[in-house]
């Protein structure tokens, strides 16, 4: 395998100065807190069930114990809001996405910065200059800094190579040619979903956002929404399109849970998903040697991937801020990031490239190298563009994700979707 394993994260870093510089401890005892109780909330997604697979090494280093809440992304942010706008110090420790809401939080004061953290109270090998410094920049706001990066991931296309075979198709070297492959697909296949990927409102923009600028788009220019612009329109035909005639039935509902169960099961030709999905699609085995993946193919703008990373964050109402970063700085160390990757979960720290746990784990499976290999490329060619780059950018995902669920029920067409939301979304703008 080629050393450019994890160079996403190497190229973030050339992208990016730091604005923290850690100096490890004069001494540093991780029994500090011992007796503690850390309440945890997470995202019921591959990074969290990964790390908690875990969780055992931490409270025995430690002394402390953990009380985790694990709920699917929205019900998450509807528990975290409850408990951040009530001022309750029953959270110390939450998952965050600084590129959908870190400016909202921020803007709240519901983060605890950990500046001081990184500075004066860091294990030796700890390594915070290791990190992604592009990720960690996202993760910061007025020099305080929100958040430390779990992952790296973007969405990809996962297709099955056997049933492109059996069916003489192609994987699409254009973002137009799609829905000619996928009717190809459903003809000589028609037990199998051609084409999947988010439906889910306030869940779409994710992979969505892929399309619009692969199309050349964008969605804001000098303070105004762009959804109506050609480009924009011809990704919310595009996109709704495919999963209206190629999608499965119920797609408005689709996420990641559902998609990839959908995939597993061997029910779907082409997934279009986050890259951290790649152990719940192989779980069991049955993809493991049919799979391929690649980057969704560029469009008139080109090849524009999605990149983010979730963040931990530390609660402003806890009591255990300090405690809490022992937990933090346990999750982000290179140690426990080099076991996290080995589950499919890609480090923001180059140097885990290095792991030869990591190496074998790669080289063990084809399809994990076409893997890293593309999200390699999200690294070195994505953004974190999306939605609208405001306060209220999650309210401004729910009006993209009405347009394009409006398109798939077939309830209007893209010139009625576009415009009932850029009014909305030109509203929202202005009051941010």
């Amino acid at each position: 395998m080629k050393r450019a394993v994890l160079c996403a994260v190497a190229s973030l870093t050339a992208a990016a100065s730091l604005a923290i510089q850690a100096a490890p401890a004069q001494t540093f005892n991780w029994k500090k807190f011992q007796g503690t109780t850390l309440s945890v909330l997470a995202n019921n997604n591959p990074i969290a069930n990964t790390l908690m697979k875990h969780r055992h090494e931490f409270e025995q280093l430690t002394g402390m114990k953990l009380k985790v809440d694990t709920y699917q992304e929205q019900q998450m942010r509807q528990r975290l809001m409850t408990v951040m706008n009530s001022g309750s110090d029953e959270v110390d420790v939450f998952m965050s996405l600084p590129s959908r809401e870190g400016l909202q939080f921020a803007k709240a004061g519901w983060y605890a910065d950990m500046s001081s953290y990184v500075k004066n109270d860091v294990a030796p090998g700890y390594d915070f200059a290791g990190l992604s410094p592009g990720l960690v920049k996202d993760a910061t706001v007025d020099g305080k800094l929100n958040g430390i990066p779990l992952n790296i991931e973007g969405p990809v296309l996962y297709y099955r190579k056997d049933i492109f075979a059996k069916c003489k198709v192609e994987m699409p070297k254009t973002l137009d040619q799609l829905p000619a492959v996928a009717k190809r697909l459903k003809t000589c296949e028609p037990a199998i979903t051609p084409f999947v990927s988010r439906g889910l409102k306030p869940a779409l923009p994710f992979t969505f956002s892929v399309f619009l600028h692969n199309e050349g788009g964008e969605y804001m220019k000098d303070g105004k929404s762009q959804l109506c612009s050609a480009p924009a329109k011809a990704a919310l035909s595009l996109y709704s399109s495919l999963l209206k005639d190629y999608g499965p039935p119920g797609v408005v509902n689709y996420s990641f849970y559902q998609i990839s169960s959908l995939y597993k099961d061997g029910r779907a030709a082409m997934a279009f998903e986050s890259s951290n999905e790649l152990r719940n699609m192989m779980a069991g085995g049955a993809r493991l040697k049919d799979t391929a993946i690649t980057l969704l193919p560029p469009g008139p703008g080109g090849l524009h991937p999605t990149v983010l990373g979730w963040t931990a964050a530390i609660s402003s109402h806890s009591k255990k801020k300090e405690a809490a970063w022992y937990f933090i700085q346990w999750a982000t160390s290179p140690k426990t990031q080099a076991e996290l990757a080995v589950d499919g979960i890609v480090s923001p720290r180059a140097s885990v490239a290095n792991n030869p746990a990591f190496r074998k784990w790669v080289d063990a499976q084809p399809v994990r190298e076409e893997w890293i290999t593309a999200v390699n490329k999200v690294g070195q060619l994505g953004e974190s563009k999306i939605g609208y780059p405001i306060v209220a950018n999650a309210e401004s995902r729910e009006y993209i994700g009405q347009a394009v669920t409006a398109m798939i029920l077939g309830q209007k067409n893209v010139q009625q979707a576009c415009s009932e939301a850029d009014t909305r979304l030109d509203k929202l703008i202005a009051g941010n």
